[in-house]
């Protein structure tokens, strides 16, 4: 059998450029990200697979694939991809589970490590040549809403619990997995209610898919109910959080701080 022509975006073959090199199964063809490159790779190689980033592809991608083609993401999620324009075009949308859940955990301890040290702070005061040293606090003993129990979510309350001895609530809408977040991940209490997640939480980690459902999720009505004093923390998706009600409740004290690895709008634009 021949091997299979596949167009990938430029940022994702760095990714793993041994591996798509070393295959034997595939020929791969790089191109750009932006979609008018990834049809003119389409249609010059005669690929049925794509595998793109988190670009937002409209319009062309759906109707240069043949029928029977995949549109792979590489991540989770399938952000930037129209799936009923795919399913219309009969084409298969499909992503890499599995390859990211230990990185973005890890980053997000650093995000929480990183506001309860201040190290942004003591990292710009020095830049600026002043010396402002103060008391800062610790992981251990905090707690921890990790809402979102997912592969990711999973993660990052076992590394909270075991490896920093915080106090963990799970908060997800399938409530059959409360015997195995308990038993094997660290969570120390799990809820289905938002309200009681946050209550008395220290710090909030979001890990919750984009869906419409969570759009805006995290706006001034639910900021309300955190504990005062709390940080958040977003490795997710930036649709979850209205970034105005954000910005206000950084601005009056309702928040004691923020981390974000994602924006709404990407590149981030101020609004």
């Amino acid at each position: 059998m021949p091997p299979i022509p596949v167009v990938i975006t430029e940022p994702e073959y760095r990714k793993a450029q041994d591996a798509f090199d070393s295959s034997t199964d595939v020929t791969v063809t790089v191109v750009a990200p932006d979609e008018d490159a990834v049809v003119k790779g389409i249609e010059a190689s005669q690929a049925w697979a794509a595998i793109l980033g988190v670009e937002h592809y409209a319009e062309a991608l759906y109707s240069a694939l043949p029928r029977g083609g995949i549109i792979a993401r590489f991540g989770v999620g399938h952000d930037g991809i129209d799936k009923r324009k795919a399913s219309d075009s009969g084409l298969f949308v499909t992503n890499t589970p599995g390859v990211l859940e230990g990185a973005v955990a890890e980053h997000t301890l650093a995000l929480m490590l990183g506001l309860v040290k201040g190290i942004s702070d003591f990292s710009a005061s020095v830049a600026e040549k002043r010396w402002c040293p103060k008391q800062t606090s610790e992981l251990r003993g905090k707690r921890l809403a990790v809402l979102g129990c997912g592969a990711i979510g999973r993660q990052v309350a076992r590394t909270a619990a075991y490896g920093f001895g915080m106090d963990v609530v799970g908060l997800d809408v399938v409530r059959e997995a409360e015997d195995e977040l308990r038993a094997n991940w660290g969570v120390a209490r799990f809820t289905t209610d938002f309200a009681d997640a946050v209550a008395e939480a220290n710090i909030i980690s979001l890990h919750v898919p984009a869906t419409a459902e969570n759009h805006h999720l995290i706006r001034m009505e639910t900021i309300s109910l955190f504990a005062p004093g709390a940080m958040l923390i977003n490795t997710a998706r930036g649709a979850i959080i209205d970034e105005i009600s954000l910005y206000d409740a950084l601005r009056n004290g309702a928040l004691a701080a923020a981390a974000l690895d994602v924006f709404e709008s990407e590149p981030y634009t101020p609004r």
